[in-house]
């Protein structure tokens, strides 16, 4: 642990096994609270910080120098940060554009800390798994051992989380007017990125409501359905899983992380909590039918279960790290979905001609 240095106000980061990293306040001054993940990612920061599906996390960012290239928000994926605290060995204050990561923290009300051993940090989790924690500075500093056990305690578990329910969707509705394929992104906590690759394809998008049924989506008149990632677990998502389930067959469909749960949900198949997550822009994942690895961008903490895929359900890519699920395939149902994120941002794009398989699928082409 690095002490907090004396030109700076304390902080801590405290986790539900006792752990205490103490260190100096970044951004907002109080307490935040959360599940405590890790990112391996050297850039992207602004990115990661805005994505929606890191709402109720704590994001701990194992490369030590982060924010030398400021804060623009011409990369930011919502429209403000959805985590809910940021840890950082070195955050960096200068910057080639726009703000530098202590202001825009400051900006966006976001509880942070600085100056710790974010790798002592990642290695802790990696031990003991995802767990819940507290950041606190300024006047909450001085709180004692007990209190912060106390308000660790009163986090809410990620498992059992509906937090699908607390996302206010995206302000613009329809992207691409003119577009020549009509392109419906079920929004369980789009990211924009997801948004923007269908732009990138000449597709007219229209961001579907997560509240809508099956037939009001069905009345579109849509070429079909993206079912976009978002945060929490997705097994109490039970109105839905039941939705995907009304589509499934009727329209064309492709899931990305949470829409892949969800769509493998509305097959037949479960969904678990992983021990600390998939969270970085190095992943290699293999497609077993092509035997071609991809490295590709994750952020998840759920996956789905490959030996609970029902007949019907084809398992299409596995993890290289630990061999998990990274992709299904609903049989003669014009229907596929990955774990990992094709839209990247951050990360790198191998994987982006996803979106080419699901348009060259609603054509009747092969991908």
């Amino acid at each position: 642990m690095v002490p907090a240095k004396s030109a700076k106000e304390p902080a801590v980061l405290a986790l539900e096994d006792g752990s205490r990293f103490f260190g100096c306040a970044l951004g907002k001054r109080g307490v935040t609270e959360g599940e405590v993940v890790f990112n391996t990612s050297f850039t992207g920061y602004e990115e990661i910080l805005t994505d929606p599906s890191y709402a109720r996390q704590i994001i701990c960012m194992a490369f030590p120098a982060i924010g030398n290239y400021g804060f623009s928000k011409r990369f930011c994926e919502s429209r403000t940060v959805r985590a809910a605290g940021f840890v950082l060995c070195d955050a960096a204050r200068g910057g080639v554009e726009g703000r530098n990561i202590d202001e825009y923290l400051k900006e966006a009300g976001i509880v942070g800390i600085e100056g710790i051993d974010t790798r002592a940090v990642v290695r802790r989790v990696r031990s003991a798994g995802a767990m819940r924690g507290v950041i606190l500075s300024g006047a909450e500093f001085t709180e004692n051992t007990d209190r912060i056990a106390a308000r660790i305690a009163s986090v809410p578990p990620m498992k059992g989380a509906n937090l699908v329910s607390e996302w206010e969707g995206m302000a613009e509705r329809v992207w691409n007017p003119d577009g020549k394929m009509r392109i419906g992104v079920l929004d369980c906590g789009a990211k924009e990125g997801i948004v923007r690759s269908l732009m990138e394809r000449d597709c007219r998008v229209e961001v579907l409501s997560w509240t809508l049924s099956a037939q009001d989506i069905l009345g579109k008149n849509l070429d079909g359905v993206l079912l976009s990632n978002g945060p929490g677990d997705p097994e109490p998502l039970a109105e839905i899983i039941e939705v995907v389930r009304g589509l499934l067959g009727n329209l064309p469909l492709m899931g990305i992380c949470l829409g892949h749960q969800i769509l493998s949900l509305a097959a037949g198949a479960r969904t678990y909590k992983l021990p600390f997550g998939h969270r970085g822009g190095n992943h290699p994942v293999l497609h077993l039918d092509t035997k071609v690895v991809s490295i590709t961008s994750q952020n998840h903490g759920f996956a789905v279960a490959g030996d609970s895929l029902p007949e019907g359900v084809r398992e299409t890519e596995r993890n290289l790290y630990d061999g998990t699920n990274e992709g299904v395939e609903i049989v003669g149902k014009r229907a596929f979905s990955v774990q990992y994120h094709p839209e990247a941002r951050p990360g790198p794009h191998d994987a982006a001609v996803c979106f080419d398989r699901f348009l060259a699928m609603i054509r009747g082409e092969d991908a």
